[in-house]
């Protein structure tokens, strides 16, 4: 970054004393010739010096960065000087027009042939080539719009200075010769040059005016809004903006995401979306994300929305059907500081919001428990532990899928007893029949030690016990 500032600082200040030497010369030879040609291209370099400076310090600042007053940098100053220099060059082609009628019509050449002034006009018209290309290609390199519209100025330099040279050359000829009417091929091509000029100018006018607008560039819209709808976990893509400072681009992009998704989920979209815009163009991306229900979404998922909009924890969610009408039940977890009265005021808030937004449901039946928020010093009870174990191990016979049952732990907490342990059954049997073994498991366990309050079985694959 800073060796891109400081590369295109370098090529504005050459230009500036480019445009110097070039200012020096032409008057220099407008003194010596005293020619109105070399003095319209004197008055026409005067104002690429403008040009110049003007682009030397829009270059200095663009690159600036954004601060508390200028929040999305400075970049436009690139724009506003290459609007401004498209105002010099089309006040430079009607210079030209006028000069070209005059002659034109008057029949009157200010040109005094000179081989010297020839010279001096084509060294200057090479030094010209040698600034716009050199100019263009840093243009190019770094996306300025200043030095993009510095190099059309001198280019136009290289064709007027032709021009002229073209001019002198026909009147060295015309003179020598005898034929007065080479004459009028200076204002002739003058014309055309002018018209060069008009059409260029117009073109990059356009483009800068548009920057100045915040004009999206043409197809970037559509071809961000497809590509983001594409990624995973993006519903739709919405709005798309786009807007262009200097050589910098930002975009504020519009998604829906499913509503049951996490926080962590939907930053990992948001970043995910970033990532893909910054591959079709550098850019500073805005995600704004809205929730949405994404189609084919479950009744689960729904009451899970419901749930998660009113920042409530529930598990253990179930339905059934009973005599043609749906039954819903769950486990809601609420701060273990609540009172009943504050936690039936928000279970009952919940199930009525379940009732008004799932079709169909008769009923919801919700079983409130504390929500887990601290951490309890507990006691490992080992001689129960092994007493659990083995009594865990010798159900292998009564249900078959049960293969082992092995670190198992007991301990005593908040004057309750707790087991937690590992159970290896075969891995290719469904979730479902795992949870009814281990809800069997649990309730032989409690029946034969009553003391034990819970018990927490962790169900694994046999080969990755």
């Amino acid at each position: 970054m800073v060796e891109a500032v400081r590369e295109k600082k370098i090529a504005a200040l050459a230009s500036v004393v480019t445009a110097l030497v070039l200012v020096s010369l032409k008057a220099f030879l407008t003194w010596y010739t005293g020619s109105l040609g070399v003095l319209s291209e004197a008055l026409h370099s005067g104002l690429d010096l403008v040009a110049a400076i003007i682009t030397y310090l829009s270059v200095r600042i663009s690159d600036r960065p954004a601060d508390a007053h200028h929040t999305y940098g400075h970049g436009k100053v690139e724009s506003f000087s290459a609007f401004v220099e498209t105002g010099l060059l089309l006040l430079t082609a009607l210079y030209v027009i006028y000069e070209a009628f005059h002659r034109l019509f008057t029949q009157q050449v200010h040109l005094e042939p000179s081989l010297v002034a020839i010279g001096v006009l084509g060294l200057m018209a090479g030094m010209d080539v040698v600034r716009s290309r050199a100019l263009d290609r840093m243009a190019r390199k770094h996306h300025s719009e200043a030095l993009e519209a510095d190099a059309l100025h001198f280019s136009t330099d290289v064709w007027s200075t032709l021009v002229v040279l073209l001019g002198m050359a026909c009147a060295w000829v015309g003179k020598t010769t005898g034929r007065e009417w080479l004459y009028y091929a200076d204002p002739l091509a003058a014309l055309f040059v002018a018209g060069v000029i008009i059409w260029v100018g117009s073109q990059l006018g356009r483009r800068t005016l548009d920057a100045l607008l915040d004009a999206a560039p043409a197809g970037l819209q559509e071809r961000i809004a497809t590509a983001v709808q594409e990624l995973d976990g993006v519903l739709e893509a919405g709005r798309v903006r786009v807007r262009r400072a200097g050589k910098h681009h930002f975009v504020d992009v519009t998604i829906s995401v499913p509503r049951t998704a996490s926080f962590e989920q939907v930053h990992q979209i948001s970043d995910a979306v970033e990532k893909r815009v910054a591959e079709i163009v550098p850019a500073d991306v805005m995600v704004h994300m809205e929730p949405r229900a994404h189609q084919g979404e479950t009744l689960f998922d729904s009451i899970r929305a419901v749930a998660q909009r009113k920042g409530l924890a529930i598990h253990e969610l179930s339905a059934h059907q009973m005599d043609g009408k749906l039954f819903v039940e769950m486990h809601l977890e609420v701060d273990e500081h609540l009172s009943l009265r504050e936690a039936h005021r928000r279970a009952t808030a919940l199930e009525e919001d379940i009732l008004r937004n799932g079709e169909g449901i008769a009923g919801v039946n919700i079983h409130i428990e504390p929500l887990g928020a601290h951490i309890s010093t507990a006691g490992e009870m080992k001689d129960l532990a092994a007493a659990v174990q083995e009594h865990l191990n010798s159900f292998r016979a009564e249900h078959l899928e049960l293969l082992d049952c092995h670190e198992v732990r007991v301990r005593e907490a908040d004057q309750k007893i707790i087991v937690s342990c590992h159970c290896a059954m075969d891995g290719n049997l469904p979730i479902t029949r795992i949870h009814d073994i281990t809800e069997a498991l649990q309730d032989r366990i409690k029946e034969r030690f009553p003391l034990i309050f819970e018990v927490n079985i962790h169900p694994e694959p046999f080969e990755e016990s």
